[in-house]
This record gives C-alpha cells, structure tokens and sequence, in this order.
C-alpha cells in the first residue's frame, strides 16, 4: 500500500511542472507584449495554446495518479 501511495504522489508531481510552465510562459509574453503591442493579438494566441498544452500535461498525470490510487 505505501508504494501505490509514493507512486501517485508523484503522478501528482506533473502539476508542479506545469505551474512553473505556465508561469514562465505567461511572464514570456507579457515581456513580448510590453516590446511589440501591436502583435499582441499573436501572442496571445500562442500563449492560450502553450498553456492549454502544459494543462493537459498535469491533468494526465492527476489521471494516472487517481488510476494508481483507486485502480491498485
């Protein structure tokens, strides 16, 4: 029982990486925007896919870790 508890915890780590990628991101564009505002419209864009991207990183691994918990 306390291996399945170690191996969804980190399954559950994923949302760590996924914060810090978001935010790296997000910092990244409001520097883009700041320098050229009138491709804001662009980076916008960008930006929403990237963090979607990253999101469903973390929502796999909240997936596995809940398969882990439940399903062992």
């Amino acid at each position: 029982m306390n291996m399945v508890a170690l191996g969804a915890g980190i399954a559950a780590l994923t949302g760590i990486g996924a914060g810090i990628g978001i935010g790296i991101a997000t910092g990244r564009a409001v520097d883009a925007t700041a320098r050229q505002p009138e491709a804001h419209s662009k980076i916008m864009t960008l930006l929403l896919l990237g963090c979607a991207l990253a999101e469903a990183t973390a929502i796999y691994g909240l997936l596995v870790a809940i398969l882990i918990i439940f399903v062992l």
